[in-house]
């Protein structure tokens, strides 16, 4: 038997496969030497091994440490590649995700657009408390944060007296609109309106809108924005209401 056939079969013995027990380059050197003196002084003194048989058994011994160590130098060159390569992949993964995504939020804001177009002359109401005047009509609204037993509405002129009163009487909670017809001869402009909402003796919060008219609509960074009549230009989150 040869060294190298006896480092394999001690090796299969002692459940040495290379799936469940990794042997250094060192130590398959040392099991080889000392089996190699082993079986020379064990050798048939008649029929002793000759030069040619040794130094095959060393060149094979040396070529599976080779390989073994190619093997080696193999698997870490295999792991740093992995490494850079899905590092490149994961680059180039998150530049497409940001093209993607600026692709989608310049066509959402062309959608934004166009449907804003459909929005000019249209009534919205925001947060507010002055009063708008079509067609001889003082228009207000207000969002009731509980059911009320009476609301009222006085309409003030521009220094803050009283001018006219609206009586809706008990109110669910939720959003009203009204109207006041603005008496003849009076000029509207810089008017305002106060709520005032009573359920029994407690105050009920009221918060006013006004309304306004779009008359043109135009694409910022930060979304849709109205320019209405009164209020100039609105961001189209500030809009509590259309008409």
């Amino acid at each position: 038997m040869s060294a190298l056939s006896a480092v394999t079969d001690f090796t299969a013995a002692s459940g040495g496969a290379k799936s469940s027990i990794a042997t250094s380059n060192e130590e398959s050197g040392d099991r080889f030497l000392k089996l190699l003196v082993t079986q020379l002084k064990n050798q048939d003194p008649m029929n002793p091994m000759d030069n040619a048989q040794l130094t095959t058994q060393m060149a094979q011994i040396n070529t599976v440490a080779g390989i073994e160590k190619l093997n080696n130098s193999v698997s870490a060159m295999s792991d740093k590649l992995s490494t850079q390569l899905g590092a490149l992949n994961l680059s180039a993964g998150m530049d497409k995700l940001e093209a993607t995504l600026q692709k989608m939020s310049g066509q959402f804001l062309q959608a934004q657009t166009l449907q804003g177009a459909g929005m000019v002359g249209r009534q919205v109401w925001t947060s507010g408390n002055a009063l708008a005047v079509e067609a001889g009509k003082g228009l207000g609204a207000f969002e009731l944060a509980g059911p009320a037993d009476a609301v009222t509405v006085e309409l003030l002129s521009p220094a803050g007296h009283v001018v006219g009163q609206v009586d809706l009487g008990a109110q669910a909670s939720g959003r009203r609109a009204f109207q006041w017809p603005v008496p003849e001869g009076m000029n509207p402009a810089g008017m305002s309106f106060r709520v005032n909402a009573r359920s029994g003796a407690d105050v009920i919060r009221a918060n006013s809108q006004s309304a306004d008219r779009v008359h043109a609509v135009t694409a910022g960074p930060e979304g849709l924005v109205l320019q209405l009549s009164r209020s100039g230009p609105t961001p189209v989150t500030n809009i509590k209401a259309w008409s």
